[in-house]
């Protein structure tokens, strides 16, 4: 039997590489038995995975274009004509980035609230967009809380004993029936402001702009009566920053203005959407840059971009769910397919990270939005 390898084995195997670039990153991760390792700051971890590879090295991105975004800066208010005095100034009166933040309802009822609060509370984005669910137990939790389940629990034992899962997250039933007692005493109170409006101005006080309800102002009206430092709406009310939900009666509040058209008859709540895509779409188009961070996908993820087509492209995108594209869903398209819609600029710096937000946003505001000294 002869020892030399077959040709054709030797040719399929040791198939010679083309020469590497100069510019080839190498893989890379990190070494905890280097001493600077120990006790790493979030900011350190981040960068230390950006040369992982896979979902880690998307994750360092993220947090590279967060930190762009975040720190651009135009020019002074003072060198630009009256008419360009438009979208997002920083105290120094510097043209800075409109940041659209969007999240499913999922992740306010999970403990990321508190994540997200924390940018709302410091000014961190400059417009919301939420599912109904994202509105509501935001409102719920200050009234009751949520309690962690198992994923494994039986629905029908559940519902036997008054409870609602959401994943490992268990919602009573109680927290609901707290939450009609809370908002429909508030329905009463803008339908009345609503007919009032219309008896002193006339019809035309449900076409006038300055009174008309929108979800956007509805939601701005529960951040007020809620009263909560832990609620994100509070904070989004308390520093004037539009929390948009063009499906705001997909879920309890839906059923509460369901429920109030009955106890109101013959009177009815009216709320207009058309002047909320308006609002959104005008903050888009007179932004001087645009930033698209999206949690999650569907509504919230094709609201905010849609609003970005309006200036023809957002300036950065950062995608994180876990959709797959092989469907055609919106969720799980990648930012190139937004480009091709223009809803994402062609020169924009743009990233989707394949995960659970819940790992991986805390980790992306400790090494960005929060890792600033003069955050508090």
């Amino acid at each position: 039997m002869s020892d030399k390898l077959p040709d054709l084995a030797t040719d399929a195997v040791f198939v010679n590489s083309v020469p590497v670039p100069e510019d080839a990153v190498e893989v890379k991760g990190i070494d905890y038995s280097k001493p600077e390792a120990f006790n790493s700051r979030a900011k350190d971890l981040i960068k230390g995975m950006k040369t992982m590879g896979f979902q880690a090295s998307s994750l360092s991105e993220a947090c590279d274009i967060i930190d762009e975004m975040r720190q651009w800066r135009g020019k002074h208010v003072d060198e630009l004509e009256e008419h360009d005095r438009k979208g997002e100034f920083d105290d120094q009166g510097y043209q800075k980035t409109t940041i659209f933040m969007g999240y499913t309802s999922n992740l306010i009822s999970s403990g990321l609230r508190d994540t997200l609060r924390f940018l709302v509370q410091h000014k961190m984005v400059s417009a919301v967009v939420a599912s109904a669910g994202g509105i509501e137990e935001d409102l719920i939790k200050c009234l009751a809380p949520t309690y962690m389940g198992e994923f494994s629990l039986s629905g029908s034992k559940l519902r036997d004993q008054g409870m609602n899962r959401i994943g490992n997250l268990l919602v009573p039933n109680d927290n609901y029936c707290k939450f009609e007692e809370w908002i429909v005493p508030i329905l009463d109170k803008m339908l009345e402001e609503q007919e009032e409006s219309v008896k002193k101005n006339g019809s035309e006080a449900l076409d006038s702009s300055s009174f008309i309800w929108t979800p956007s102002k509805v939601i701005d009206r529960l951040g007020k009566e809620i009263n909560d430092e832990s609620s994100v709406l509070y904070w989004a009310h308390k520093n004037k920053i539009p929390v948009f939900c063009p499906a705001l009666t997909d879920g309890s509040i839906g059923d509460m203005l369901f429920f109030h058209t009955f106890k109101a008859s013959p009177k009815q709540l009216r709320i207009d959407i058309v002047n909320d895509i308006r609002k959104i779409n005008s903050m888009s188009m007179e932004s001087s840059r645009a930033g698209m961070l999206i949690l999650g996908g569907g509504l919230i993820k094709h609201h905010i971009a849609n609003a970005c087509l309006m200036r023809n492209g957002a300036d950065w995108a950062v995608y994180i769910n876990t959709g797959q594209e092989f469907d055609g869903s919106d969720a799980g398209a990648r930012p190139d397919e937004a480009v091709s819609w223009g809803k994402i600029k062609a020169t924009a710096h743009s990233v989707k990270v394949y995960a659970d937000v819940t790992i991986v946003f805390p980790l992306i505001v400790a090494a960005t939005f929060a890792s600033d000294k003069n955050v508090l």
